[in-house]
């Protein structure tokens, strides 16, 4: 059994720039199990960027980040999000002409087993596979109260619902790691107390359950 201060990601000495501007500079960090994390600083600070670099989209000129010892400082996008790194948005980032549950079921298809072929043409276990992953969808929304807007195209909801829709498709992804960028950015007092809940109880494992998840 691991202890609780098993170390999920670590980052050493990282660094990163553009141009002339330094946004990182030696960046030391450790991500445990069972913790939440909070990185605060002013606007510029580089904490969006420390983000995009632990999950592929910028590549530091300086230092490593490792995953369960896995090196990770140059990983792909795509390939963090199948090691179960999941990610939000400083500005949401979802398919607007979509509703909210096909937003979600968009990120399950990172974690389906069936090839592109048999998925489309619904054969067997590709169709029974796809029943399983809409059950967890619809476990998701149940549990971020947004049953109402399900069928809802997602760019007409409101700023706070969209979010809540952001939350949802990085659960999706049965995350090990949840890193959450600006999480409350632009929320009144009571869409601010429903995300905090419902990251606490990610936290906790009620609701939906991935245990021993950090959330940064």
């Amino acid at each position: 059994m691991r202890s609780e201060n098993h170390v999920k990601i670590r980052i050493e000495n990282l660094s990163l720039s553009f141009g002339g501007v330094r946004a990182l500079i030696d960046v030391s960090l450790d991500i445990r199990d069972n913790e939440i994390l909070a990185i605060i600083g002013p606007n510029g600070a580089g904490k969006t960027c420390l983000l995009n670099c632990i999950n592929g989209f910028y590549k530091p000129q300086k230092g490593e980040i490792y995953y369960e010892d896995q090196g990770i400082t140059r990983i792909r996008p795509d390939k963090a999000a199948k090691l179960g790194l999941a990610r939000t948005f400083q500005n949401i980032e979802l398919y607007t002409g979509l509703s909210t549950v096909d937003n979600i079921m968009a990120a399950r298809h990172v974690l389906m087993k069936q090839n592109v072929l048999s998925s489309a043409l619904y054969f067997g276990w590709a169709h029974k596979e796809e029943i399983e992953h809409r059950k967890t969808v619809e476990d998701i929304i149940d549990f971020l109260e947004i049953e109402p807007i399900r069928k809802k195209v997602v760019g007409v909801l409101p700023y706070g619902m969209r979010k809540r829709v952001e939350l949802g498709r990085a659960l999706a992804l049965e995350p090990k790691v949840l890193l959450l960028d600006e999480p409350m950015a632009g929320m009144n007092l009571e869409e601010k107390e429903d995300i905090a809940r419902f990251i606490i109880d990610i936290f906790e494992g009620q609701g939906v359950t991935y245990p021993e998840t950090p959330v940064l």
